[in-house]
């Protein structure tokens, strides 16, 4: 299948794409409202929920602004590397989680990304309220798995 077949199909059948579906894809973030499928080989993860979603993308995009200095961007409108996406998505979840619990929370899986962010909401008020400063600081610290060297044999 080539790739623009991809994309077109893809965007057919996933109305709603999750805004952390990379960070879903890891296997290291679930979510309650996220429901996976395979295209052609690929895991794509769409949201169940139009509401649910909507505040992700709104929690995604003042993170991204956020984020753009630290990251050394200047703007965050097209798509990212593949890296830098992974570090606002997971590094942002990890760095709310850690806003929420103080900074002894420790371990960069998370459990369920809806339930984290109604917390968050929650606890802050709305999504414009979130302490980014603190977020911002897991995102730039935040490593992914390490790549893996040549097969040894």
């Amino acid at each position: 299948m080539e790739e623009d077949e991809f994309r077109a199909t893809y965007h057919a059948v996933n109305q709603r794409r999750c805004v952390f579906e990379k960070a879903l894809n890891t296997r290291r973030c679930e979510c309650s409202r996220a429901a996976r499928f395979c295209l052609a080989g690929r895991d794509g993860v769409a949201c169940k929920s139009a509401s649910a979603h909507q505040t992700c993308v709104t929690f995604i995009t003042n993170l991204r602004d956020n984020a753009k200095f630290a990251l050394q961007l200047t703007h965050v409108d097209d798509a990212l590397p593949h890296g830098k996406e992974i570090k606002i998505q997971h590094g942002g979840l990890i760095g709310l989680r850690r806003a929420m619990s103080g900074p002894d929370c420790t371990g960069d899986d998370i459990a369920d990304i809806h339930a984290l962010v109604r917390e968050g909401l929650g606890r802050f008020g709305n999504v414009a309220d979130l302490p980014y400063g603190e977020i911002v600081k897991s995102v730039v610290a935040f490593q992914g798995r390490p790549r893996r060297g040549p097969d040894p044999r």
